[in-house]
């Protein structure tokens, strides 16, 4: 895996003889840093305005593709224009496009009493963020004390055991988070999928897309976007496996990428 930057004259070159670009992107971890409860993240000032600028292109299809809920991440990136896709690809709005993925909807009776549940036999654990998305729920531990991490994954585990053993929901783990899903399989590999279609028009190229992500919940786009001959982007320090081919270090190295994408255009 090489960083981008390193590479960056040849990819300067794709991104010049691709004519159209779509930028899909991770929100936390990737544009903003991690923080320790979902509500205190904040999208930083060049990373905006480094969005706009490439929104305000009409050779440029933007979309922020994260796992927080659909009003959630319209309410934190604020940009008019863009397409944004909630819980992790299951709900997606934009000029051109919405959807919800319809079985999902079935689970929001199950996900209200798992909220309701797991509010119960959490409520005594400092540090839990029980976050509920409407068609999922996040259980976030990183403010927990390290020795009862074990017993918040061990109580959602047995809430989760009857719902899950007859394929009601599913779950998944990021950093530091606990998520429950719906039991169909839908995720941002097919989100991706779902998106550059819609913005594809028949018989036209695809043009060159980037996918920017930092969890294991992005390796499905990485793979999608690799597929269609793209560029899979980590955000994060190498360390662990991954289907990206370039990385960044941090989002603190996102507002550059987006200068120099803007740049090449």
């Amino acid at each position: 895996m090489e960083h981008l930057f390193s590479v960056w004259p040849e990819m300067a070159e794709r991104v010049r003889g691709a004519g159209r670009v779509v930028l899909l992107t991770d929100f936390d971890g990737t544009l903003s840093h991690i923080a320790g409860r979902p509500e205190e993240a904040v999208l930083p000032d060049d990373t905006r305005q480094g969005i706009e600028a490439l929104s305000s292109d009409p050779r440029v299809g933007v979309a922020v593709i994260s796992g927080r809920a659909l009003d959630d991440i319209k309410e934190k990136v604020d940009l008019p224009g863009i397409t944004y896709a909630g819980n992790h690809g299951i709900e997606i709005e934009g000029p051109s496009l919405r959807f919800v993925y319809p079985p999902a909807q079935a689970a929001k009776p199950v996900m209200r009493r798992l909220h309701s549940a797991l509010g119960r036999a959490l409520s005594g654990i400092d540090g839990v963020v029980l976050e509920d998305k409407g068609i999922t729920l996040s259980v976030h531990y990183r403010l927990v004390a390290r020795e009862r991490v074990g017993e918040v994954k061990r109580i959602c585990e047995e809430a989760v055991d009857g719902p899950r053993s007859r394929g009601q929901v599913r779950t998944t783990g990021g950093k530091m988070v606990y998520e429950i899903r719906p039991g169909v399989v839908w995720d941002k590999e097919d989100a991706v999928v779902l998106l550059l279609a819609s913005w594809t028009p028949s018989g036209e190229a695809a043009g060159l897309t980037f996918f920017l992500g930092d969890d294991l919940t992005d390796e499905g786009g990485f793979r999608a976007v690799n597929a269609r001959g793209g560029v899979s982007v980590f955000v994060g320090r190498p360390g662990r496996d991954t289907a990206a081919r370039f990385f960044l270090r941090s989002p603190g190295e996102v507002p550059g990428f987006l200068r120099r994408l803007a740049a090449a255009l």
